[in-house]
């Protein structure tokens, strides 16, 4: 079932060597494993893991199908000390990934503290740098290495580095076909082949998934296309990849507490659609210039299109009586206007239950980007020596449109419905709805890494990047006389030198001590930018607004550690210790705005924070048993004061605040997560295990101040097995949460029906503000494989 990293997989293979029964095994004999850590996303100029001074974690192509079909987000939380993932969205295909503290998510809203790189492009997307997991054709994943910080990996790298790798027909020959169905009605099917013949190769990937998920209005649907050409000769290899994705989920997000008692799987208002159309094509060209000098040049072109529609409860409610009686009013007080001005009737008389308003936006985004890095192994002054130098362009285009329309929500279902036919009263709020923008952004970037080893144990890394980050936006709309001054046009420009040092010590043949400090800056994106004014917030889901200019982040980091290993009872164990701490000064944060806190919010920079912790982790291979087993600490901590808008929330004051102290913890990052995994061969051709996962309790979202009780911690167990039916036809089986545990993944706070929230037939009188995003309940899903072609074997190519 497992997970065992290229660490333990490649350390079995050359130090796998049978001790029989009173028998010692010569440290002699042992070789630590050549595992080659990526210094920078190229992939060119690796080195041996023992001389690189920070954690990697590394999740293979058998892990990554591990609980069947291949699931990117949930291998990486099975096999990365430490890392989570919340469902703010309430969607398994979008979560938020969590790391050392740091958050990286497919949804916008999130400050990235994790950099994303595809076989060396950037896959953080530029208006945002979001990073849209269920787009990523997770069965053509080669490997994933979560990486510490590393300064090469450029902007947002400020936890990290997660680095994909994909698989081409040199590497992965043969094929596969996998298909599966199973509970809340999931239907997945995958079939790839890849092959070559003399010096070129090829490769195919195609896949979709299917269900209609467990909560109300969860359906999802998604497909892949990729596929790469390759070709090499004495001295080069090229490969030309392409990548066509698509994906339309419903994303049923939070429900009150009190509606999810009623029914678990309630949804609060609706629609929440969103629909991606992704196109992605790369070349890759590695050249050999000499014995010792080597050139690598990565390019790509690719487009992601995101259209969002989303069903709340209006902001534009009846004015009451007086002289707009029979009108609407927007939250702040005024009148709510239509195009040209023209007050918005009452149209549903005053007394009605659920006014609702419809959000509509597109994103478009073209980006494109190069990289060229020159790689030299040669010795300096008699010392072995890996220099990697490299410049790199990332660059993009957006147009951004977005509307909303008032009407109803039905008073059953709480789904938005136009009584008037169309989409509903078209809104136009000068300066915030409609929006359109235009954003501009070119990154580049010029980095320099060298390792040098002094003496035969000892190893020195010298690393630093400059970052220069340049971002432009203009208004795609008329002028408008009602807006406030100031609007969306704008130029921002960031520039920052971020250097590395650090060091390992081979302690022992099979034991390597590690240590470094680091630097990582990350630029706002334009979509923070085009929301920094609290006087004039957004909802990033319909609009944007004016753009004061937000300061970069940095972050000043230390770690240390070891890595290891030994032969233990006929089997071999590999462990891991780690600890770090960080600084990042200038952090932004997304905030409720004052005037809206239901539905508009802005991006600010909020001084300090501090993430600090440590990890231990130790994996066994031996006889029919696989063990894997870590613990991670997490301490995430704001260094500053500051006051924000929390309406909803019960400690707020007569002004809606909250006020932060320092020491107070960030929302939504549990402090201790505890992994387990158990598989055992019970023949050469079937294996059963189990996987678990306990997390303690987190700050709710909206909660910065930790004033109220915390999302619960959490205990999950899942199982699954697998049979050889031949040595080409592999059954499967996988029971997730098979105890049946009622949990969270995401807590944070909404109106009630006292506090101006809409009608629940359900639960009329609702008055906690506490509103989560559930997990799914028990669920099994069953499946077959079929192993095609040469390069491929049965029951000796255990997917577990």
């Amino acid at each position: 079932m497992k997970r065992f990293s290229a660490f333990t997989l490649t350390l079995t293979l050359t130090a796998s060597i049978p001790a029989a029964e009173g028998q010692t095994v010569s440290a002699d004999i042992l070789q630590l494993p050549t595992v080659v850590v990526h210094t920078a996303p190229s992939g060119a100029g690796g080195i041996d893991i023992r001389h690189w001074p920070a954690a990697v974690h590394t999740v293979t192509t058998q892990a990554l199908t591990g609980h069947g079909p291949a699931d990117f987000t949930r291998a990486l939380a099975s096999n990365v000390p430490g890392l989570t993932l919340a469902q703010s969205q309430g969607s398994g295909e979008q979560p938020d990934i969590l790391y050392h503290g740091f958050e990286i998510s497919p949804i916008q809203g999130t400050p990235a503290g994790l950099s994303v790189y595809v076989d060396g492009e950037r896959f953080n997307a530029p208006f945002g740098d979001i990073a849209p997991w269920q787009l990523l054709p997770a069965a053509a994943i080669a490997s994933v290495a979560v990486q510490d910080s590393n300064p090469a990996f450029g902007l947002n790298a400020l936890g990290g580095a997660i680095d994909v790798r994909m698989k081409n027909g040199f590497t992965d020959p043969g094929g596969e076909i996998t298909l599966s169905g199973g509970s809340f009605g999931r239907l997945e099917g995958d079939a790839q082949y890849g092959g070559a013949r003399g010096n070129s190769s090829a490769y195919v990937d195609i896949s979709g998934h299917h269900e209609t998920g467990w909560r109300d209005s969860q359906d999802a649907n998604i497909a892949h296309f990729y596929g790469d050409a390759g070709w090499r000769g004495a001295a080069a290899e090229l490969h030309v990849s392409a990548l066509l994705a698509g994906s339309t989920l419903n994303t049923p997000g939070t429900s009150p507490e009190d509606l999810l008692n009623a029914d678990r799987a309630a949804l609060y208002t609706g629609p929440n659609t969103l629909t991606d159309r992704y196109a992605k094509l790369a070349s890759r060209l590695e050249v050999k210039l000499s014995a010792t000098l080597s050139l690598s040049v990565n390019a790509y072109v690719e487009r992601l299109r995101e259209q969002l529609t989303n069903g709340n409860g209006a902001n534009d409610q009846p004015c009451g009586a007086g002289p707009d009686a029979g009108y609407l009013c927007r939250a702040i007080g005024v009148l709510a206007t239509g195009p040209g001005g023209a007050p918005i009737p009452a149209y549903l008389g005053g007394a009605a239950l659920n006014y609702g308003q419809l959000i509509k936006n597109s994103t478009t985004t073209t980006g494109f980007g190069a990289t060229a890095q020159l790689t030299e192994s040669a010795p300096v002054l008699g010392r072995d020596s890996k220099l990697s130098a490299g410049v790199s362009f990332d660059g993009g285009f957006t147009t951004y449109d977005a509307s909303a329309y008032d009407g109803a929500l039905g008073l059953a279902n709480r789904i938005y419905y136009s009584p008037i036919g169309g989409l509903g009263y078209a809104v136009d709020e000068p300066g915030t709805v409609p929006s359109g923008v235009g954003v501009r952004n070119a990154y580049y970037g010029v980095y320099l890494s060298d390792t040098i080893s002094l003496t035969k144990r000892l190893a020195v890394t010298a690393a630093g990047r400059l970052n220069l980050a340049q971002i432009a936006m203009h208004n795609d709309l008329p002028p408008d006389p009602n807006a406030a001054p100031g609007g969306l046009n704008g130029s921002h420009i960031y520039a920052h030198a971020n250097p590395a040092l650090g060091l390992t010590y081979q302690l022992a043949p099979l034991l390597t001590l590690y240590g470094g400090w680091a630097e990582e800056n990350a630029a706002p994106t334009p979509s923070e930018l085009a929301c920094a004014s609290p006087l004039d917030a957004c909802t990033l889901s319909n609009s944007m607004a004016g753009d004061p200019a937000l300061k970069q982040i940095v972050t000043r980091g230390v770690q240390a550690g070891l890595r290891g290993g030994a032969v233990l009872a006929g089997g071999l164990l590999s462990y891991t210790v780690g600890l770090y701490r960080s600084e990042a000064s200038d952090a932004i944060e997304y905030l409720q705005a004052p005037q809206d806190p239901q539905a508009a919010g802005y991006f600010a920079n909020i001084g300090q924070v501090q993430r600090q912790g440590g990890e231990i982790s130790a994996k066994y291979t031996g006889g029919k048993w696989n063990l894997d087993v870590s613990y991670a600490y997490t301490e995430a901590r704001y260094e500053s004061r500051f006051t924000t808008s929390s309406a909803y929330n019960p400690a707020a004051d007569a002004n809606g605040n909250v006020t932060v102290r320092r020491g107070d913890a960030l929302p939504g990052i549990a402090q201790h997560v505890l992994q387990l995994g158990v598989d055992y061969e019970i023949s050469s051709r079937w294996m059963v295990g189990i996987d678990s996962q306990a997390a303690s309790s987190q700050p709710m979202a909206g909660d910065p101040s930790n004033r109220q009780k915390p999302v619960p911690g959490h205990v999950v167990l899942n199982a699954t097995s697998h049979y050889w039916l031949t040595d080409r036809v592999q059954i499967f089986a996988t029971v997730e949460n098979a105890l049946n545990q009622r949990y969270e993944t995401y807590g944070t706070f909404s109106p009630t029906a006292g506090t101006g929230g809409i009608y629940v037939a359900s639960v009329p009188g609702y008055s906690n503000p506490r509103s989560y995003s559930p997990a799914a309940p028990f669920g099994v899903l069953l499946g077959v494989r079929f192993l095609l072609g040469a390069g491929l074997d049965g029951p000796g190519r255990s997917t577990f």
